[in-house]
């Protein structure tokens, strides 16, 4: 498995640099043209109003004149063809009008002192190019926006300063891929979002200079397979320099494996953590994109292994890294559960609840449950982690523990008396989850992780009521599934997902709630401390910022 890991990686690698190359391209300046303005007086020839400009010499005209000026509706014609049609103030173009190059190229629009200035439309005759926008001094400038080729496919649309792409704006390049966020002299730099929809890959993050610097997050978007459990992507969110995973990050496979460590050049390098598809974990130094050779792995590894692989396993162990065969026992792919092993429970705290000879049929009585309920829970699982989320190219989402609140709520699990604050520290015990991420509304929860933590809710609510009856752990899920989840689930109540363009708008503030959330949050007094806020601490919140 980490081998196929590590080509994949090395696959993406190579893909996403390659783009860079592409995407990162300067696109061709428009052509300059300079207006030419009349500024002497006008004389008579041959009975026609001739006139000379700054730099040309004899012109035509034609239009309304007032004390020898050119004043009001007119058109002049320069010498080295440039025409001016519209309104003139004393011989000066002003207001509104519109320049045509010898060329083809014209411009109409808001003209001030002759020159463009304010909101107007400019089109290239020699190059499919055209500008619809802000103008100043003759300089794109303000809000605009520029195609680049007649069938519109390659647009940019945004903030503009001296002709140069400066501030916010989106640019949907002719591939069709398009990147929404902010730029600096005409590159991607600061925050932003690239959408790669010719190879399925996705970015959001820090850009410096055209190229992914800083942190953010890298989706890889996989063909869809029917009645998979995971959602179809690979995805880093971490630390980039010069585009490469580099720094602390942590990549989620589409298989339901997760690393969290340190990366060097897109490779695992340094101190990690690989949490395998059926929950079992790696703690310790990779190098090179491989788990490197630890004295205490193989007595962990051993834990995993039957007395007669033990041969094999000493054999294995003389060269740097764990063999493909080590893994595949370690991340469960030889599973003896019920739901196959790509959907393999993590039982192990609820079973030693139970004495050690009724664990067996404990084990094998609840993964028959929940494959009983699998299809609809599926389908529970895909409809909460949609809420609120923008469309996604392969249509599966990841669950965060906003979501699971929201089910939670839905489906009235509060009221057996145990808050969403005390769940979240239930299913907190020994899972290993950071105090600071307790109740972070951003963990992400997979279908394996969602159906554990029903398990876990259901054993804690409803493990007195069936203490003397066997199987007991069936029975609270079953109990759970029959009069919470299959009546309330999909009813969605509150404000925040009640109608998708207040959830749009709500979303994006999202950030920043949790900003003040912990801001204001008193560590808690009972274990395991985490940062929480009372209800005072809310109200003198808003005391707080209304005064001020």
């Amino acid at each position: 498995v980490t081998y196929i890991l590590h080509y994949l990686e090395l696959y993406f690698s190579v893909a996403m640099k390659g783009k860079k190359s592409v995407d990162s391209m300067r696109e061709k300046a428009l052509p300059s043209f300079k207006e030419a303005v009349p500024t002497r007086s006008f004389l008579e020839r041959d009975g026609h109003q001739c006139g000379a400009s700054s730099k040309e010499g004899c012109a035509a005209i034609a239009g309304m004149f007032s004390e020898g000026f050119m004043h009001g509706q007119g058109t002049y014609v320069w010498a080295d063809g440039v025409k001016y049609e519209g309104d003139f103030v004393k011989n000066i173009p002003m207001n509104h009008g519109m320049y045509t190059w010898p060329d083809g190229s014209t411009y109409e629009g808001e003209v001030i002192n002759g020159v463009r200035n304010g909101f107007g439309m400019f089109k290239c005759s020699t190059q499919p190019l055209s500008y619809i926008g802000h103008w100043c001094h003759s300089k794109r400038h303000g809000k605009g926006s520029i195609y680049y080729n007649q069938e519109g496919t390659s647009w940019y649309e945004g903030d503009w300063v001296h002709s140069i792409k400066k501030g916010w704006g989106i640019r949907c390049y002719k591939s069709g891929n398009i990147y929404e966020g902010q730029w600096e002299n005409n590159m991607r730099h600061g925050q932003g979002r690239m959408r790669w929809l010719t190879t399925n890959e996705e970015y959001t993050g820090r850009w410096e200079r055209g190229v992914q610097n800083g942190f953010g997050t890298h989706t890889w978007f996989l063909k869809r397979i029917l009645k998979s459990q995971y959602p179809l992507r690979n995805e880093y969110i971490g630390e980039f320099v010069n585009g490469d995973r580099h720094g602390r990050g942590k990549f989620y496979y589409a298989s339901g494996a997760v690393y969290e460590g340190e990366w060097v050049s897109n490779k695992k390098h340094g101190m990690g953590r690989l949490t395998f598809k059926n929950g079992r974990v790696y703690d310790g130094l990779f190098s090179n994109d491989h788990i490197a050779e630890s004295p205490s792995l193989e007595a962990e590894l051993a834990s995993y292994l039957d007395p007669s692989s033990e041969s094999a396993l000493r054999s294995q162990h003389r060269g740097p890294f764990i063999s493909a065969e080590i893994i595949r026992k370690l991340d469960g792919s030889e599973s003896n559960s019920v739901l196959g092993s790509s959907i393999e429970l993590d039982l192990s705290l609820l079973l030693n609840m139970y004495p050690e000879k009724d664990q067996p049929e404990e084990k094998k009585q609840v993964e028959y449950a929940v494959l009983r309920n699998i299809t609809e829970l599926r389908r529970i699982y895909s409809f909460y982690s949609s809420l609120g989320c923008d469309r996604s190219l392969d249509n599966t989402f990841l669950m965060t523990k906003l979501h699971f609140w929201r089910f939670l709520k839905d489906c009235k699990f509060h009221h057996h008396k145990i808050t969403l604050a005390d769940m979240d520290r239930v299913l907190s015990t020994n899972n290993d989850i950071p105090v600071e991420e307790i109740h972070s509304p951003f963990t992400t929860i997979l279908l394996r992780t969602f159906l554990n933590y029903l398990l876990q809710l259901a054993y804690h609510i409803h493990h007195k009521e069936y203490q003397n009856r066997s199987p007991s752990l069936f029975l609270c899920f079953t109990k759970l599934m029959n009069e919470n989840i299959r009546p309330n689930a999909g009813r969605v109540k509150g404000n925040l997902f009640s109608g998708q363009q207040r959830t749009f708008y709500s979303m994006n503030y999202i950030d920043k709630c949790w900003e003040v959330y912990t801001a204001y949050c008193r560590p808690n007094a009972a274990p395991p401390h985490e940062l929480t806020m009372k209800t005072r601490h809310f109200l003198w919140m808003l005391k707080v910022t209304t005064h001020a």
